[in-house]
């Protein structure tokens, strides 16, 4: 079994959950998962909403929006690599 991770999703007025991803200072999305909810909460800011999912099922849900990996533990903001977190659309 792999790891289970806090992942950001933004829900829709029909209540649909959409996953976040993040956007490298090169261009390129990635997804972003966080190993604990304080983790989380001091990255993506109180109100921010999580769904749990395995580490396999993040992939898969992020393979046909053309996102090949994920950032573990991102510091927004701060990081110089990382630029912007998003809805993935």
């Amino acid at each position: 079994m792999g790891n289970t991770y806090f992942v950001p999703v933004q829900a829709s007025k029909a209540g649909t959950l959409a996953l976040r991803t993040g956007r490298l200072r090169s261009g390129e999305r990635v997804g972003l998962a966080f190993t604990s909810e304080v983790s989380f909460r001091l990255t993506m800011g109180p109100a921010g909403q999580w769904a749990r999912l395995d580490g396999r099922a993040l992939k898969d849900m992020l393979a046909p929006l053309g996102v090949e990996r994920f950032w573990v533990d991102p510091v927004l903001g701060s990081d110089p690599a990382l630029l912007t977190s998003q809805g993935s659309r």
